[in-house]
């Protein structure tokens, strides 16, 4: 994500040496790798409404399952080298704001949240915020955040996160990921770990084969592998904040809305 000021990450457990300079990718292009699995699925989505299990449809989506690993691993990055987590927060809540109302015209969802059930009512991006504000509670430093306080606050955070595109899981990620960082393998499998339980949901309560296709996110281990800690270059801070509800607002324009299930 953005607001990422990185030049030295130290040593990652199973990753090496993360110093500027060093072969392997940038944070700017796993962002793009992350853009355009991101595109591709939603393109799916318009093409092949209602999880269509054709061959193409199929290889479109898994190509998606790139996309959330990689931009919860460069939030927790985006946590540790910022120079103002606040700021970082606030943009990501905007850009969920944003990006839930071109979400609801894709996925032809209603726009007000919760009116309709609880479940994939918003974008990713509100449970990528919730995690980051958990991870941030977590990790406080404030003396008068008490232990039972942090656990209390950043439980509501998951909680608050169930509605969204990948659920509590995909907060829960980022926390875990973010209380190992410096730990590569750790948090690896941890994101594994936590990726599993929103599969398990859709493989008994919704389709065994798309809750089996989540776990298809192990295939962008070995692009966070390659990840050198550099910044690299991206267009502008918030270039990936306005592409995220653009993009599919674009889609809907362009081939119509969808539905998932």
């Amino acid at each position: 994500m953005n607001g990422i000021t990185m030049n030295l990450t130290g040593m990652r457990s199973g990753g090496g040496l993360a110093v500027a300079g060093r072969r392997g990718l940038s944070g700017a292009a796993l962002k793009w790798i992350a853009i355009i699995a991101m595109t591709t699925d939603h393109v799916a989505w318009a093409l092949f409404p209602g999880f269509q299990t054709n061959p193409v449809a199929l290889a479109m989506h898994i190509i998606g399952r790139l996309t959330a690993p990689i931009m919860m691993f460069m939030i927790v990055e985006g946590f540790f080298h910022t120079r103002d987590r606040a700021k970082y927060l606030l943009r990501l809540l905007a850009a969920a704001v944003a990006g839930h109302f071109a979400y609801a015209f894709l996925f032809g969802l209603d726009p007000v949240p919760l009116r309709t059930g609880v479940f994939n009512q918003t974008s990713v991006l509100w449970p990528f915020a919730m995690g980051l504000l958990a991870l941030m509670i977590y990790r406080s430093e404030k003396v008068w955040l008490k232990p039972w306080m942090k656990q209390v606050l950043g439980a509501l955070c998951l909680v608050a996160a169930f509605p969204g595109d990948w659920s509590t899981p995909g907060a829960l990620a980022i926390v875990y990921m973010g209380m190992n960082h410096g730990n590569f393998k750790r948090q690896m499998l941890l994101l594994l770990l936590a990726i599993s339980f929103y599969s398990i949901v859709y493989i008994f309560a919704i389709d065994p084969l798309y809750g089996a296709l989540q776990m298809t996110v192990a295939l962008a281990i070995p692009f966070l592998r390659q990840y050198n800690g550099t910044r690299g270059r991206f267009p502008a801070k918030w270039f990936f904040y306005a592409y995220y509800p653009l993009h599919m607002a674009a889609i809907a324009l362009l081939i119509g809305p969808t539905f998932i299930f």
